[in-house]
């Protein structure tokens, strides 16, 4: 057998079991072996092959495939309505206690009560919304 056709069912191999892994490392030396296969079909000595497969492999595992492993990446869970709003800074509108009060959340005014029964957050402070409740926030100040 010829290095070229050794070259290439190594690079087929590695590439067909990049199946079951997934991680995009065998596809990348897969490629890696595909061309140093190219290489010595144009005639090149062994060990121009091993540094084309070299370079090739390290070149494709270190640069591509973290761009290929970030645009195959699964955008996280995206927070819509209500679910949106947890997590966001507040300004107080009306005094907030565990019962009543008002804040601005993004423009628009709830109604909210304090996550802590024990705190009083005056108009004009800024809190955290903990949760929605209903149609209510429920809100935090750093003491």
């Amino acid at each position: 057998m010829t290095p070229a056709l050794l070259w290439l069912i190594a690079g087929v191999l590695l590439v067909a079991a990049e199946l079951l892994s997934g991680d995009f490392v065998l596809v990348m030396l897969g490629a890696a072996a595909l061309g140093a296969a190219g290489t010595s079909a144009l005639g090149a000595p062994l060990p121009v092959d091993a540094a084309v497969f070299a370079v090739l492999g390290l070149g494709l595992i270190f640069l591509a495939r973290p761009a290929l492993k970030r645009r195959m990446q699964l955008p996280g869970e995206l927070k819509t309505n209500v679910d949106a709003l947890v997590g966001k800074r507040a300004k107080v509108e009306s005094t907030v206690d565990a019962h009543s009060g008002q804040v601005r959340i993004d423009g628009a005014l709830w109604s909210a009560r304090a996550f802590d029964e024990t705190q009083v957050i005056e108009a004009g402070q800024t809190v955290t919304v903990m949760e929605i409740a209903g149609a209510t926030a429920v809100v935090w100040a750093e003491p």
